[in-house]
């Protein structure tokens, strides 16, 4: 079987030979450290990103099988981006930077990679939406590219990838959150419940058509997707930033419409992207069609899929909930992992993945003895 075929056949519960060996990505730090360390070269610690050639390279070393975060993103946010500026010099290395969403954001250069303090956002209310935002969210054919979506099959061959064929189609209302501030949306519902819905509205639409489209290239070119892949991350690690009952009443029919669609063309595993504590979204996503979680965040409250699968039974599936922070530890420490992971893996619909990106703490042996120990595991 090729890894493709493995991560399909465990995510719809069918037979497979021996479970992949996933991982999602890591922090420019880490890569940094594993450089000035020996284990990686110049390049492979400059231009990784997910899915290029140097992922699937240092995912080589390491023993992965390949990244789960899919390489092919639709084209599903601000369409142009606003311009990257400086507003405001504050000196000692610190500014106050517009960033593409339109956000301005206190930006450090002398720290590394972290997620900036928000100052100030231009997305406040219907005038700022229609006049910034609006537009910029509109439908078009430029969005797809369909003479690279009809040769992507070949890309991916040419570049040496054997994983699952799944694309990013974008998000409902975590890009809400990022343009406003989780505050400000959170408000809204009781401010102007008109315009929340428009913009909900505005972002489903454009979903929509933009993952039809992609879906009708693949499908002229003889091909068709493995999974699409949402984004959200809206979950703090005590729960949700919106209230259940709001999202599945105006964000839920809109999953409902897009993942239908998705049907008609093959599509039977919807993933998403959420950190946090997601458990009380989590029947919003499955009665509207997004049956995999990702990367189930262990976290300081030990998220896991097990209580899930109790409740929800084989409609749920999972990647994800390898607690990346043991990376830092020993190899007691990951034996103990792999052992927990052994009864989650056992009934199906479940793939292990470190819960995020992997952080600089990491050592780069321990990471090698990680995937070395789950192929003893679970076949190799």
């Amino acid at each position: 079987m090729t890894n493709r075929e493995r991560a399909m056949a465990v995510l719809n519960y069918k037979d497979y030979d021996r479970l992949p060996i996933v991982h999602f990505g890591f922090w420019q730090e880490t890569l940094q450290k594993w450089h000035a360390e020996g284990h990686i070269d110049e390049d492979e610690a400059t231009y990784w990103n997910d899915g290029n050639e140097y992922d699937i390279s240092i995912a080589s070393k390491l023993g992965f099988d390949f990244n789960w975060q899919p390489p092919l993103s639709l084209s599903t946010a601000l369409k142009p981006p606003f311009t990257l500026e400086v507003v405001k010099d504050l000196g000692n290395g610190k500014k106050h930077v517009r960033n593409t969403d339109g956000v301005i954001v206190l930006r450090d250069d002398r720290v590394g990679e972290t997620i900036s303090a928000e100052i100030d956002h231009l997305l406040k209310d219907r005038a700022s939406w229609e006049e910034h935002y609006k537009q910029r969210l509109q439908y078009s054919d430029k969005r797809v590219d369909v003479k690279f979506l009809s040769s992507y099959p070949a890309y991916i061959e040419e570049l040496g990838m054997d994983s699952p064929n799944g694309v990013v189609i974008g998000s409902l209302y975590g890009y809400l959150r990022n343009w406003m501030g989780f505050e400000a949306v959170a408000c809204l519902y009781y401010e102007d419940e008109d315009l929340l819905d428009e913009m909900i509205v505005t972002l489903s639409d454009l979903v929509f058509d933009t993952a039809r489209s992609a879906m009708e290239a693949a499908k002229n070119a003889g091909y068709a997707f493995d999974y699409a892949h949402f984004w959200e991350d809206i979950c703090f690690k005590n729960g949700p930033m919106v209230v259940p009952g709001v999202f599945a009443e105006k964000v839920g029919p809109h999953y409902k419409r897009i993942t239908d669609m998705l049907k008609t063309y093959g599509v039977n595993i919807v993933s998403l992207d959420c950190d946090g504590v997601i458990d009380t979204l989590l029947p919003v996503w499955l009665e509207n069609g997004v049956n995999t979680m990702f990367p189930i965040e262990v976290g300081t409250w030990g998220a896991s899929i097990a209580p899930w699968r109790e409740k929800y039974g084989r409609e749920l599936r999972g990647v994800g909930g390898m607690n990346k922070n043991l990376f830092a530890l020993d190899q007691t420490a990951v034996d103990k992992e792999v052992e927990r992971l052994k009864e989650l893996v056992a009934p199906g619909g479940y793939i292990p993945c470190p819960d995020h990106r992997i952080p600089p703490g990491a050592k780069w042996e321990l990471v090698q003895y990680y995937t070395e120990s789950m192929r003893k595991a679970f076949g190799g």
